[in-house]
């Protein structure tokens, strides 16, 4: 692609040209500056094997690599906790924060491919808003991503993806997701 051509991916045009205006009519807003939209993409994966295994850690970081196109940042103990042998500062998990044309990217592939992969899928859960126009999805697995090597994994692992938001109440946030395709459980 020559620098001279502009990009723009697939889930923004559809937020731009369908979305904020069923979002205006539906909440009755004035100007298109009201309309709620997408801040950033939250990507974490918590490992609390890794205090046994640390090369978890590393497997994790090459996973959401390959899922998200970005480094994640390995996150630490904050305190040490004797019953589960854990020490400050020990790596127990990997995330990434993704905004701008990744974020719309990896919204793209995770409405139309990764969550249709997903075993025994009936829509994803409508109560995992945080009242704050946030909201937060859990996968069990993986490997519903087409860009992880089934055969390369060792361990299933799941990983939370947190959708930031300019809504301000959960019904907005609930209405902005439906409207770029995220299948909500009816």
């Amino acid at each position: 692609m020559s620098e001279d051509t502009e990009y723009t991916p697939r889930m923004r045009t559809k937020y731009a040209k369908e979305s904020i205006p069923a979002l205006m009519k539906r909440f009755g807003y004035t100007n298109h500056m009201q309309v709620p939209r997408l801040q950033k993409i939250v990507v974490n994966m918590g490992l609390g094997e890794a205090v046994s295994n640390p090369k978890l850690v590393d497997a994790a970081v090459a996973e959401l690599i390959s899922i998200t196109g970005q480094k994640p940042v390995v996150t630490r103990a904050k305190k040490a906790i004797a019953t589960f042998k854990l020490r400050q500062g020990m790596p127990i998990g990997a995330m990434v924060t993704l905004r701008r044309e990744r974020m719309w990217e990896f919204l793209d592939r995770l409405v139309t491919l990764a969550l249709p992969r997903v075993r025994d899928f009936r829509g994803t859960s409508s109560k995992a808003f945080d009242g704050a126009g946030n909201y937060t999805l859990g996968l069990k697995e993986q490997i519903v991503f087409p860009e992880i090597d089934f055969d390369k994994v060792e361990k299933i692992k799941g990983m939370n993806i947190t959708f930031v938001t300019t809504a301000g109440t959960d019904e907005e946030c609930r209405e902005l997701l439906a409207n770029l395709g995220m299948p909500f459980r009816s």
